[in-house]
């Protein structure tokens, strides 16, 4: 993640954080990186890498500061979004030190299916649409957080996983929406006895990471239907 970013010259990695357990682990790493990256190389030359400013302060706050700057997560909420995975993804962006933002992509969905709607001439439904009416919720928030990759420089990051890819689950420019796919070859049973380690313990030198304890209590679900 950090030598994609210094290669393609990205100032930092922006996540659509669902709260589950693919975006969630996706943000992660990039704060993994991070501090990785500023033990290996120190704080001032892996921000200059990335292209990023360094805080004044101590070292703990320049390393907070530097994974504010470099990690964004979005929060995008549609009418089946519902309040455990907002509190998840919002409360692992705050123990990870990122910018947080929520976006309400309901408007837009519905634009998408006013259209549709009018160009085929009948109205859409769950009983007969199932599909497509949950795709287009996935899709509908990639290009808000293209968007704030562009404005920044930053790197979007794909969150679409093995498991996914292999039975066709993952949404095609939505999940799999972004410049690189850090999980795409790893397995969603993995992934998630990787994120209660990760809770518990985590790797030498970073810690556990407490603030996944929502999102490993979760059973796995999209948010997708009514």
């Amino acid at each position: 993640l950090f030598d994609y970013a210094r290669k393609s010259h990205s100032r930092g990695y922006v996540v659509s954080a669902s709260g589950g357990a693919d975006s969630s682990a996706v943000a992660c790493l990039v704060a993994i990186a991070v501090r990785l990256s500023v033990d290996e190389l120190g704080l001032k030359d892996a921000a200059a890498r990335l292209g990023l400013p360094v805080l004044a302060g101590d070292a703990a706050t320049g390393l907070r500061g530097l994974i504010a700057s470099a990690l964004t997560c979005v929060y995008q909420s549609t009418a089946n979004s519902g309040p455990i995975t907002r509190a998840a993804a919002r409360e692992l962006a705050i123990g990870l030190g990122a910018v947080y933002h929520e976006f309400d992509v309901e408007p837009v969905v519905r634009a998408y299916e006013r259209i549709v709607s009018e160009a085929i001439g009948r109205p859409l439904g769950w009983e007969r649409d199932d599909i497509p009416l949950q795709n287009i919720q996935a899709r509908a928030r990639a290009p808000g957080v293209w968007m704030l990759a562009n404005l920044t420089g930053s790197l979007l990051v794909s969150t679409s996983n093995r498991s996914e890819a292999a039975v066709g689950y993952a949404t095609m420019d939505g999940d799999t929406a972004g410049g690189i796919a850090p999980i795409a070859g790893i397995d969603k049973a993995y992934l998630r006895r990787w994120l209660e380690w990760l809770e518990q313990q985590g790797p030498e030198g970073v810690g556990a990471i407490s603030a996944l304890a929502a999102v490993d209590a979760q059973q796995p679900t999209a948010e997708l239907r009514p």
